[in-house]
Order: structure tokens, then C-alpha cells, then sequence
């Protein structure tokens, strides 16, 4: 039996190593081992970390692009809501101001109503007046109707008065002729006398 078993001196080199490992902690075949497949796994699991970490990263791109475009499209919406705002604010102040001028138009309304009242009452005098003064007129055309009919009969009682000394003229004419006949005779009678 003795023959069976040679001396292997990696046997004892390796029972030597195991106490010295229990002791010592030095790392046998089976830790390194332990060690390269630890070391195997942890490099795939670093690979599909930083697979991972890629995705994550383009995500985050993508998540950074799709997050600008929606920053970039508040920019806008809020530029568009300043421009809205800017815009009602004057489409109020055009409110006020046209409120305003329709609070004028309704004073000049209410003025306008009122001189029509006073240029109904004006035409109303007017009307009384124009009717006064026809009144007036053909009181004026009466009188002088009368005044003329007076004048005419002045004139007549006039002409009468004229005729009638007309013919007074004619007699006394006559009457002087025929004295003016006789007078001549006396009036030789007289020369001839004195």
C-alpha cells in the first residue's frame, strides 16, 4: 500500500496552501475562480448597466427635446397670452373711451330732445304769430280798404265840390261876359266922363 500512494508533492503543497488560506486568508483556485466568474457576471451586469444607462440618456434627450418643444411652446402661449392681454387691455380702454362719447351722445341727445321741444313751441309761436298778422293784414286791408273807400269818397265829394264850382265859374264867366258887355258901354260912358 505503500506503494499505492507516491508522494505528490502538490498534495502537500496544497494541504500547506489550505492551512495557510484558513489562516493567512490567501485565495485558493476555487476564489480566484469564484473571483474571474464574479468578475465575468459584474462586467455584464456593468454592460447592461451602461446599455441601460444609454437608454436612459436618449430618453432624457428625447425627454429634454420633448420637454423644450413643451418650454418653447409655454414661451409661446404665454407670448400669445401677453399679446391677448395687451389687446383686451386696449379693447377695454376703447370700451371706456366709447363708453364715454355714448354718455356724451346721450347728454347731446337729451339736448337735442329738448331744443326740438323748444323748436316745437317756436314753430307753434311762429304759426300763432304768421296767423296774428294775416289777422293783422286783413285788418290792415279792411282799414285801408276803408281808408281808400274814405279817400275815394273824399276825392268825389271833392270832384262834386269842383264841378259844382266849376259851374259856379262857368255861370260867373257867363255872367261876366254879359256884364263885360255891358260894362264896355259903361266904361266909354266913363272914360268919355271924366
Amino acid at each position: 500500500m505503500s506503494k499505492d500512494k507516491m508522494y505528490d508533492p502538490y498534495q502537500g503543497f496544497k494541504q500547506i496552501s489550505e492551512m495557510w488560506a484558513g489562516i493567512m486568508n490567501i485565495p485558493t483556485k476555487k476564489d480566484v475562480a469564484n473571483v474571474a466568474t464574479l468578475s465575468i457576471q459584474a462586467e455584464g451586469k456593468i454592460d447592461i448597466l451602461e446599455e441601460q444607462m444609454l437608454k436612459i440618456q436618449e430618453n432624457l434627450g428625447a425627454l429634454n427635446k420633448d420637454n423644450l418643444v413643451l418650454f418653447q411652446e409655454m414661451v409661446k402661449m404665454v407670448k400669445q397670452i401677453q399679446v391677448e392681454f395687451q389687446k383686451t387691455a386696449h379693447e377695454v380702454t376703447e370700451l371706456k373711451r366709447m363708453k364715454n362719447d355714448f354718455q356724451e351722445l346721450r347728454k347731446d341727445l337729451v339736448d337735442i330732445k329738448i331744443i326740438q321741444v323748444n323748436l316745437r313751441d317756436v314753430r307753434q309761436e311762429l304759426k300763432e304769430i304768421k296767423e296774428a298778422q294775416k289777422k293783422i293784414m286783413k285788418m290792415n286791408n279792411l282799414n285801408e280798404q276803408k281808408t281808400i273807400y274814405s279817400d275815394l269818397e273824399e276825392v268825389k265829394l271833392k270832384l262834386n265840390q269842383l264841378a259844382e264850382i266849376k259851374n259856379e265859374i262857368a255861370s260867373i264867366k257867363g255872367l261876366v261876359v254879359k256884364d263885360s258887355s255891358k260894362g264896355k258901354t259903361k266904361e266909354k260912358e266913363l272914360v268919355t266922363t271924366v
